[in-house]
């Protein structure tokens, strides 16, 4: 059977899992999966092209793809008027005497000669620059966040709604490849284990901020109401045009008829970001940029030999996964309409987004895009299969059955059991993935 036909029989079988998601459950669960497979399938693109075109461990995927999702607040989000007069002003001032200070510290570094004069100059710029940075920074943070705290309590954002939100999703990828920037700056020098270590930390870093700085994000009281790019529900059921035209096309109950339109407008916008990307991704891939940053993943020291800018290159494409990664996080937020900066737990979703990329095929992206939609279903399928289960050996052998109990106690983490053996059964017949690089 030639690779062609495999790989389409590899989506069919995606697609056959959707409709029996469909049938379990109904249609808006299925809608569900597709939307949520287009994102993820983004993501694991992004790890993608990082791991499989220049070979870098990059395990801080959820800090990217958290700041995404901070963009989709800065961008959608209202303002607060008297968040803005209580401490607005003195925070703006706060963060450009931040800024100033780095790079003031940065250039005094670079331009005066090594010894200890410049050693003493950058550690004075450091001292003053920080003690002006918290004197203006701390009572505007508890300015703003005193200002209605159960309900805003933070400055708010832009106040774009409609379709206009959808700017958050490239400010979004904007936001990660400028902390990718940072990032690879001073990490990517590391051997691949250590940059792991190092990009996990800087993720857990970032999480952490979002959840302890409230003016900027509330924190852990989570952000609500975040603007969609597609209508809302109540509208479509307020709407006597489109109740007629979903009447037409045989949809009566009004709820049903705009939840659907909502998941499948969606759909589509989800549908052409990721062929945009795909589409770049495999032009550059094709590219003899994409040959070159294989052959420095493949040996590094031939590609040095041969000229190239090994350092530069590994930055690139670093900052170009993490912008993708970004991308897919700002869309999440715009989806679920909510910003919870507690539900990005690095180790657990950068391990899903990472067997993702192995099962699919690293390399390859048409292998990542199919990684993203089995695994996420299986993930979520792995769920109401472990009930299904639960349920069946309740009837057969009675609750009070010890094997019923324990599997029942265990319930919750069977879908990490289902993904581990998934992981081990498909890389046991198809090591280098599914869809294997060419």
């Amino acid at each position: 059977m030639s690779r062609p036909v495999i790989n389409v029989l590899l989506f069919a079988v995606v697609a056959a899992l959707i409709v029996i998601e469909a049938w379990k459950f109904d249609l808006n669960a299925a809608l569900f999966l597709v939307n949520m497979g287009l994102l993820s399938a983004l993501m694991a693109l992004g790890v993608n092209l990082q791991w499989g075109y220049a070979g870098l461990f990059n395990i801080g995927v959820m800090g990217f793809v958290a700041l995404g999702g901070l963009a989709a607040v800065l961008v959608g989000m209202q303002p607060v008027p008297e968040a803005w007069a209580a401490g607005g002003g003195r925070m703006i001032v706060a963060l450009i005497l931040g800024a100033g200070t780095i790079v003031a510290a940065l250039f005094a570094w670079q331009r005066m000669a090594p010894g200890r004069t410049r050693n003493w100059v950058v550690a004075a710029i450091v001292v003053f620059g920080w003690l002006a940075y918290r004197f203006f920074f701390d009572p505007a943070r508890d300015a703003i966040e005193a200002v209605n705290p159960a309900g805003t309590g933070f400055l708010g954002g832009l106040g774009l709604e409609g379709f206009a939100v959808t700017l958050a999703w490239p400010v979004g990828g904007l936001f990660a490849a400028g902390a990718a920037w940072i990032i690879g700056k001073t990490a990517l020098g590391l051997r691949s284990d250590y940059l792991a270590i190092a990009t996990l930390g800087i993720a857990e870093i970032i999480i952490s901020i979002l959840k302890n700085e409230d003016w900027l994000s509330r924190g852990v009281k989570n952000v609500v109401g975040v603007p969609r790019p597609v209508a809302y529900e109540v509208d479509l059921q307020a709407s006597q045009s489109f109740l007629d035209r979903a009447a037409a096309w045989g949809f009566t109950d009004p709820v049903v008829a705009s939840t659907l339109y909502v998941k499948v407008s969606y759909t589509v916008l989800f549908a052409v970001v990721l062929a945009i990307v795909v589409l770049l991704a495999q032009l550059a891939l094709n590219s003899p940029w994409g040959r070159m940053m294989r052959a420095i993943r493949d040996n590094e020291t031939a590609a040095e030999a041969m000229g190239k800018d090994v350092t530069r290159r590994r930055l690139q494409v670093f900052i170009l996964g993490s912008a993708i990664c970004g991308l897919a996080g700002a869309m999440l937020t715009t989806l679920e309409g909510q910003f919870v900066p507690g539900q990005y737990q690095p180790l657990r979703f950068t391990f899903l987004i990472w067997v993702m990329v192995i099962i699919g095929g690293s390399g390859n992206n048409w292998g990542s895009i199919l990684g993203g939609f089995l695994i996420f279903t299986l993930w979520t399928q792995g769920d109401w299969a472990a009930d299904d289960i639960a349920a069946w050996l309740n009837n057969t052998l009675g609750e009070t059955n010890w094997f019923a109990r324990e599997f029942n106690e265990a319930q919750s983490y069977l879908r990490l059991v289902f993904m581990g053996v998934a992981l081990l059964a498909i890389l046991r017949f198809a090591p280098r993935g599914l869809i294997p690089e060419r």
